[in-house]
């Protein structure tokens, strides 16, 4: 291995000409993560070529853990720690009202919630979950779930300190039967771009995740429309389904939960720029 790199006010300039906003906190990074001028040189290259910067790193930063990510996995959003912010406040409600979870098949722990990240990606929002729940004292249960299988290699390292559980498959098909019925928390950050808005994404987006963790059908509500056809069957009595919508979307995101049988509000957060959908089970 080559000495470590040294301070080189090139990388800036280059990060810079390939429109790189933030270029000089990127080369920060850069030469932190580099070995070598090598090393750097070639991490330096993917980032002007377009990767998206947490793809090149190999890790992201959500709600203050640093979550592996790998090249074509859709990296976690900041605006998507609504849905963490949100699920953590109804868990603390749930812990407060003393409420248990439902059932013990499969060897669950009834005083732990039940929380599955589906459409999880990196596992991003479970594993952060999961570690803030803890910290609160009130510990859960973590599934997670992709159909794509880089996102599940990548999810199931990041969920195992948390002793997480990853399986692959098209939406619920991918969980354990016994699950059915007993899910409290259900994180649901589906894909909800419309097909043809995708031509128009920044290119780390576009030409560098994975299509299925984007493309949401044409109005970018089908993929929320089949989890929606069978959440409630999944759901605990009370538990959550949350899942997040562009803002002109939410009108119809919610329109589905409600039609799926599930009590619904929207919620947002205009300093990040998020909107969720929370639907509960009646």
């Amino acid at each position: 291995m080559g000495a470590p790199a040294v301070d080189r006010p090139d990388v800036v300039a280059r990060l810079r000409s390939a429109g790189c906003v933030f270029a000089e906190d990127e080369a920060a990074l850069l030469l932190d993560a580099a070995s070598s001028d090598g090393a750097l040189d070639a991490l330096v290259a993917r980032r002007v070529a377009g990767e998206p910067l947490e793809q090149v790193l190999g890790w992201a930063e959500f709600r203050g853990l640093r979550v592996h990510v790998t090249p074509g996995v859709f990296v976690p959003r900041r605006r998507t720690s609504l849905l963490v912010a949100e699920a953590l406040a109804l868990l603390a409600r749930r812990r407060r009202a003393g409420r248990a979870s439902s059932g013990t098949p499969g060897g669950h722990d009834p005083a732990r919630p039940l929380v599955v990240d589906l459409c999880c990606g990196t596992g991003a929002l479970g594993l952060a979950l999961a570690t803030e729940a803890a910290a609160a004292g009130d510990p859960v249960e973590l599934y997670a779930a992709d159909v794509d299988p880089d996102a599940v290699a990548c999810a199931a390292r990041n969920v195992a300190p948390v002793g997480g559980t990853v399986s692959g498959g098209d939406l619920f098909d991918a969980l354990p039967a016994a699950l059915r019925g007993r899910v409290d928390v259900l994180l649901a950050n589906v894909p909800y771009v419309p097909t043809d808005e995708i031509a128009h994404l920044p290119p780390e987006a576009r030409d560098h995740e994975h299509r299925v963790a984007l493309d949401g059908g044409a109005d970018g509500l089908d993929v929320l429309r089949r989890v929606a056809a069978d959440a409630a069957t999944w759901l605990s009595p009370g538990g959550h389904l949350l899942t997040e919508s562009g803002e002109a979307q939410a009108a119809g995101a919610a329109e589905i939960l409600e039609r799926a049988g599930l009590s619904v509000r929207v919620v947002r957060d205009d300093e990040i720029g998020a909107t969720a959908v929370v639907g509960t089970a009646r």
